[in-house]
């Protein structure tokens, strides 16, 4: 959900995948869940893998993870920076911990993603960081429910004065953009996970893979509203769930048969598809007379 959602903002800013510079506030399996599909995108887009990786700065709260730190899980062992890159960072603690705020100072990264559950801790100094960076940059608080939001869309608008690119994990309330309301983006696994669903049992896909998730962010983003104005939302309204859920359901399903994960042909997709998916459907119904209304 989050890389389909930066797919998207790229539109916005401008900033190729090629370029993009990540931070990611809480490097849990959650945080590094989303830079393994962001980073698989950036070596398709035509970086090789250790690049892309150097491309990902992971904070947690002893700091920047770097090599040879302690109590170092497997799935954080891919986007350990190394030791030399903070280096001869100016930072603002003299015990040596590399802070969210000094990451966004000095390595200067176009996207901040919060997955810590920690609230408030993108702080105004930390928002306002990455707007002096960036033109357009991109901040998505995306812990929830919206008590634990790392930042308020409200408060991120106004502390980078209305450049941020926002994507949230929880609902709140419209933003006020050139005196309209803006509804915010919610990256809600909504959008994603029904779509997969469908498209693996549609096709009786053998096993679910990372490329087939890849398939259904890529399906997402190019529903984005933001494709044909970028002053629109990254995500299609929530009433629009349907087509989404079909559009990702096809592209996961073709992934499958691609990989040879599916005995369905391309020709029988798309039935098979609209085969497993429910349709409301109403009977006419009128209102008779009962003995009560004499």
């Amino acid at each position: 959900m989050a890389t389909g959602t930066l797919l998207s903002a790229i539109t916005v800013t401008g900033v190729p995948l090629t370029e993009q510079r990540v931070a990611i506030f809480g490097a849990g399996s959650a945080g590094c869940g989303i830079a393994g599909l962001m980073k698989a995108a950036m070596v398709e887009s035509g970086l090789d893998a250790k690049t892309a990786a150097s491309r990902f700065y992971m904070v947690d709260q002893d700091g920047l993870l770097v090599e040879g730190m302690n109590a170092i899980t497997g799935f954080q062992k891919p986007f350990l920076q190394d030791r030399s890159v903070a280096a001869s960072w100016p930072i603002e603690q003299q015990s040596g911990r590399v802070t969210l705020l000094d990451v966004v100072r000095n390595a200067k990264p176009t996207t901040l993603i919060g997955v810590s559950g920690q609230p408030g801790t993108l702080s105004k100094q930390i928002v306002r960081a990455m707007a002096e960076n960036n033109r357009r940059p991109v901040i998505f608080p995306l812990s929830n429910p919206a008590s634990r939001a790392e930042a308020t869309p409200s408060d991120i608008q106004r502390w980078s004065h209305g450049r941020t690119v926002i994507g949230t994990g929880s609902p709140f309330p419209p933003l006020v953009r050139d005196g309209r309301p803006f509804s915010v983006d919610q990256t809600n696994n909504s959008y994603i996970f029904p779509g997969v669903g469908l498209g693996v049992i549609a096709v009786q896909a053998r096993r679910i893979t990372d490329t087939m998730f890849m398939a259904a962010a890529k399906a997402l983003a190019a529903m984005s509203p933001a494709r044909n104005d970028t002053g629109s939302n990254l995500l299609p309204p929530v009433t629009a769930l349907r087509e989404v859920s079909i559009a990702v359901a096809r592209a996961t399903a073709r992934q499958a048969l691609k990989e040879g994960l599916t005995d369905f042909s391309e020709d029988e997709i798309d039935a098979a598809i609209a085969g497993k998916m429910w349709s409301p459907k109403y009977l006419a119904y009128r209102r008779t007379k009962s003995r009560h209304d004499d």
